[in-house]
C-alpha cells in the first residue's frame, strides 16, 4: 500500500503575510496538498484576491482575514474567527515581515523598534494566539516561522542590522517554543530563506552589484526560484514530521555553508 507522507487534507493552515510573494507561494503549496487555507495580511483587497485564486486553482476552502500582527487584540480576534469558521488550526506559517536597509550607524530607533515589532514580536503574538486557542487544546500543531539566512549570519553587502537581529530572534524563539510546546504535540521549526525575488527585493536583487555578489557568495551561483521554498514548508507541515522540532532549515543555495 502506498502512503502519501505529505497529505494535508482536512487540515487548516494559516499563512501570514500572504498578500504577495513567498507567502502566496507557500499557501498554494499547502493547498496543493489539500489543506484549507487562511490568508492573513493587512491589505484586505489583496488577500481576498489570493484566497479566491487559491480556492479556484486547488478546490480547497479558503478564508481571507485582515490582520495586523503587531496588534495583539487584532491577532487574538483573527485567530478566534478562524476557530469559529473551521474549528481547528493545524498549521501556522509565520511569514509576515519587513526589512530596514541602511548602514547600522544611520539606523534610527524607530526603524529598529519597527523591525522587532513586526518580525519578532509579531511572530510571537500569532504563535501565542494559535497555540493557546487551537493547538494546545488539540494537543497537535505545526508552527513554521519564516526567519532568514540573515538570522544565522551577518552580511557585508546590504546593511540591515535590525533585520539580522529580529530574524536571529525568530531563530531562537523557534527553539524556545519547540522546547516549551513539544509536550503538547506541537512542533516549531523555522525556514531560513536565502535570496528570493519578491515585490520587496526585486529591484535590489536585479542590480548588477547583487548579481555579481550571488556568483561569489552562493555556491549555486543564483537566487532562489519561485516554488523552491514549497517543499520545505510541506515537509515541516506534515503530520509525519512529528519528530522534527526546533530546527532551522536554510533554503539558500548553500550561502550559509560558506
Amino acid at each position: 500500500m502506498t502512503k502519501n507522507y505529505f497529505d494535508l487534507h482536512d487540515q487548516v493552515a494559516i499563512v501570514t503575510g500572504a498578500s504577495s510573494g513567498l507567502g502566496v507561494q507557500m499557501a498554494k503549496a499547502l493547498a496543493n496538498q489539500g489543506a484549507k487555507i487562511v490568508v492573513m495580511a493587512r491589505r484586505q483587497e489583496l488577500i481576498e484576491e489570493v484566497a479566491k485564486e487559491i480556492a479556484d486553482e486547488f478546490g480547497v476552502e479558503t478564508l481571507a482575514i485582515r490582520c495586523d500582527i503587531t496588534d495583539t487584540e487584532n491577532v487574538d480576534l483573527a485567530v478566534a474567527e478562524v476557530m469559529k469558521t473551521f474549528g481547528r488550526i493545524d498549521i501556522l506559517v509565520n511569514n509576515a515581515g519587513t526589512g530596514a536597509v541602511a548602514p547600522a550607524e544611520d539606523i534610527t530607533d524607530e526603524q529598529f523598534a519597527n523591525e522587532m515589532d513586526i518580525d519578532l514580536f509579531g511572530s510571537f503574538k500569532v504563535a501565542r494566539a494559535v497555540a493557546k486557542q487551537a493547538m494546545i487544546p488539540a494537543k497537535y500543531g505545526r508552527i513554521i516561522n519564516i526567519a532568514s539566512m540573515y538570522g544565522l549570519v551577518g552580511n557585508k553587502v546590504a546593511g540591515s542590522a535590525p533585520y539580522h537581529a529580529a530574524k536571529g530572534g525568530v531563530v531562537n524563539l523557534t527553539r524556545a517554543l519547540a522546547a516549551e510546546w513539544g509536550k503538547y504535540g506541537i512542533t516549531v521549526n523555522s525556514i531560513c530563506p536565502g535570496y528570493f525575488r519578491t515585490p520587496l527585493t526585486q529591484e535590489t536583487l536585479d542590480s548588477e552589484f547583487f548579481q555579481q555578489n550571488a556568483k561569489t557568495m552562493i555556491p549555486e551561483e543564483r537566487y532562489g526560484s519561485a516554488g523552491e521554498l514549497d517543499t520545505a514548508a510541506i515537509f515541516l507541515a506534515s503530520p509525519n514530521s512529528a519528530y522534527v522540532t526546533g530546527v532551522q532549515l536554510p533554503v539558500d543555495g548553500g550561502y550559509t555553508a560558506m
